[in-house]
């Protein structure tokens, strides 16, 4: 038998051959202490960038050499920046706890502290690209604990069943925040019955609105902890039902139908003022905030969601204003879980996800002091608002007013464009059928690693083209000539440009990996750059995903049993189906508002409207978006044409219409000897940026729809169906 000693060399010989790894939470928060990019550790350990993204979120572990080399720079981190401790030490005070607004601007809550000036950042010319990992230094603070956690309220648990049977078991709820024991959010009915997530039934014995708000932070339990450790819990959501709404006084229809609000003297309204709560500048509407300012670290905020008003978009939340309460908690609550805590339109909460999961500020201790301050938290957006260029801003913006700017605007929009009926081939004309095939979440999937910018615009002239820094370029690509039988990737009517124009860079980029010459004249380019929308196209695509596995179309099945999966999900819960379309409904709404434009009767050209105060009214982060998609899809229409002969009768956004000899996509897309999927074409499959079938149609309902002007794409659906445009 081993003696003892033998024992403990064979184990200890045995650990040297696998190093081992912390935990990947662990693995990005020493990354993040050490103010390094996931960019930055791929370049030292010679991998990829999703490749450390796989580390650190336990898809995958490193192997071999890279085992050890990324072991000891975790060691090494790890020696520097220690672990918090549960009490942090008596001299660093705990830093200053963000304020809500006294009158916050409409779209996403600004923050309060103030940014710290400015970091420097690495010079760069026209010609060599900004240095995308600049070295910032953060301080890690400490982990921001709010206040007491509330005290349960007359909690009676019951199990809410689904109205279908889901394909799958949904994955299960993480284990829930001690502070919010009764989950996100509670629909509450008219007799004071408060259904929350999971199954739990409260009794909330509030008679007036205020009485609610105080019931809410202090009794319900309810509330989300936050989704970046710099980022702020996510105040509770009380949705009223209609009788709920009755029961607190509120009207069952808005009379206001233009500013959809209250007046400021309903009886409402005042009840709220006089018991020194606050509202936002929208007022009470259908997504109401009612607020004080914060006292200590305790946030009071509580977040409303009228039913009877509308909140929730027929078009974002088909069906589920009609379902009961507990359903509704249901559809809100695995919503909440897997994207965020809505906070209003689907637009609005794409738009507030990005905010949340990219702090603008972190806290930074002085080292003078050794007081906690709020500085600005590299990779954010910050928390001042920034003016446009004024090629890509809006004509009514007033950097082009103020300035008479007359130099065209980018048009980088999403495609509309259907072929001459004349470029039809009579070999084309005597296949049977149309088919449509739409991409996944088009503009998550252009979001992925997209590189935009942070900083402000500065303007050049006449500079080398640098593919690597985003901006805006005036370029003329009018002498491209390519097949008329295919949309030009430049122009959203799929026409030749003529003459300069105003182009994002991955516009410009496509037309020089084509082979041709582009020689920009002048161009509004960006010193600090990042992949701001990563941790949001990572969220939003684990959310799409995962809810489509739940209703059944999984990413192991092969072309065919995709296509049957996707015939059949919608009828397996109409729950979980509601939750889809949400999902794909905050995707787009998302980077819209990113372009918000100004509304109202009363506008006058010129003026400044309440999104241009936040920090993400940023039209070229949207112009990058869009033109990413566009230029996606462009190649992927090439690559058809060249590995099948096909060509496209229309495209619209993300759908493309093509004739096809039988009613499947089976019968014309690519597949090589082995019956893999040709690369580079269309694929079939449930990820972002992967096809599904739209719809399928005859060849002479196509061509009679192109005779008359129509886009066959629009409605190759059937029935009243139109798909839905860029935002």
């Amino acid at each position: 038998m081993a003696s003892e000693e033998e024992l403990l060399l064979s184990v200890e010989a045995l650990l040297e051959e696998e190093p081992q790894l912390p935990p990947p939470a662990e693995r990005v928060r020493l990354r993040e202490a050490a103010g390094i990019t996931q960019a930055r550790t791929a370049k030292a350990l010679a991998v990829t960038e999703q490749t450390v993204k796989n580390w650190e979120n336990g898809r995958s572990e490193p192997r071999g050499p890279r085992l050890a080399a990324y072991k000891r720079l975790l060691d090494g981190w790890a020696e520097r920046h220690p672990a918090h401790r549960a009490t942090p030490p008596a001299r660093h005070p705990a830093p200053p706890a963000p304020s809500v607004p006294d009158a916050p601007a409409s779209g996403p809550r600004a923050a309060s502290a103030p940014a710290s000036a400015a970091e420097p950042t690495p010079g760069y010319g026209p010609t060599s690209g900004p240095d995308l990992t600049p070295g910032y230094r953060p301080t890690p603070g400490p982990d921001l604990t709010p206040g007491p956690q509330p005290r349960t309220a007359g909690l009676v648990p019951q199990p809410v069943h689904p109205a279908g049977r889901a394909a799958r078991q949904p994955a299960a709820l993480p284990a829930a925040d001690p502070r919010f024991p009764h989950g996100p959010l509670a629909v509450l009915d008219g007799d004071g019955t408060a259904y929350g997530v999971g199954g739990i039934v409260l009794h909330c014995p509030a008679t007036t609105l205020p009485e609610l708000v105080e019931w809410t932070l202090r009794e319900s339990g309810l509330g989300a902890p936050k989704l970046h450790r710099y980022g702020k819990d996510a105040d509770p959501l009380i949705v009223l039902t209609a009788e709920a709404a009755v029961r607190f006084g509120l009207p069952e229809r808005l009379e206001d139908r233009r500013n959809l609000r209250l007046p400021d003297d309903h009886p409402v309204v005042k009840q709220v003022v006089k018991a020194q709560w606050r509202l936002t500048q929208r007022g009470f509407g259908p997504w109401a905030r009612v607020y004080r300012r914060v006292q200590g670290s305790a946030r009071q905020c509580v977040q409303f969601a009228i039913l009877p008003w509308e909140a929730l978009d027929e078009r974002s939340w088909p069906g589920v204003a009609d379902m009961a309460p507990a359903d509704i908690a249901r559809v809100l609550g695995m919503y909440a879980q897997r994207v965020i805590t809505p906070r209003g339109s689907t637009a609005v909460s794409g738009l507030e996800l990005m905010t949340a999961l990219r702090p603008p500020t972190r806290p930074e201790r002085d080292e003078t002091t050794g007081n906690w301050t709020s500085g600005h938290n590299p990779g954010s957006l910050g928390t001042q608002p920034m003016d446009p260029a004024p090629p890509e801003a809006t004509p009514e913006h007033p950097v082009v007013v103020n300035s008479g700017w007359r130099g065209g605007f980018l048009d980088e929009e999403a495609y509309q464009w259907v072929r001459p009926v004349d470029l039809l081939t009579d070999e084309e004309c005597t296949l049977p059928h149309v088919v449509g095939l739409d991409l996944n979440t088009a503009f998550l999937a252009a979001a992925a690693r997209l590189v935009v910018g942070l900083s402000a615009p500065d303007h050049f002239h006449a500079p080398a083209f640098n593919p690597k820094i985003p901006g805006s370029w005036l370029v003329d690509l009018s002498h491209i000539e390519l097949d008329p039988r295919l949309p030009s990737p430049f122009t959203p009517t799929g026409e030749r440009p003529e003459g300069p124009a105003w182009y994002q860079t991955h516009t410009v980029a496509y037309a020089h990996q084509l082979g041709y010459n582009v020689q920009p004249l002048e161009a509004y380019l960006r010193r600090e750059t990042g992949t701001y929308l990563d941790p949001w196209h990572d969220r939003l695509k684990n959310a799409y995903v995962d809810t489509l596995a739940d209703l059944g179309v999984t990413r192991d099945l092969d072309d065919r049993a995709f296509l049957a999966a996707m015939e059949r999900h919608k009828d397996v819960d109409p729950a979980l189906t509601a939750v889809l379309t949400a999902i794909k409904a905050t995707v787009k709404g998302g980077v819209g508002k990113l372009r918000e434009r100004p509304q109202g009767r009363h506008y006058k050209d010129g003026e400044r409207w309440p999104a241009l105060e936040r920090p993400t009214w940023r039209p070229d982060i949207r112009a990058a978006v869009i033109s990413k998609a566009r230029v996606n899809m462009h190649r992927k229409l090439l690559n058809m044409a060249k590995l099948t002969g096909l060509y496209p009768l229309a495209v619209l956004s993300d759908c493309v219409v093509y004739p096809s000899p039988g009613p499947s996509p089976l019968d014309f897309l690519p597949y090589a000897a082995s019956g893999k999927p040709q690369p580079g074409g269309f694929r079939l499959g449930s990820t972002p940026g992967l096809a599904k079938l739209e719809g399928v149609q005859s060849m002479l309902w196509a061509v009679d729809l192109m005779e008359q002007g129509f886009n066959p794409a629009r409605h190759i659906k059937g029935g009243d169906a139109v798909l839905e445009e860029g935002e």
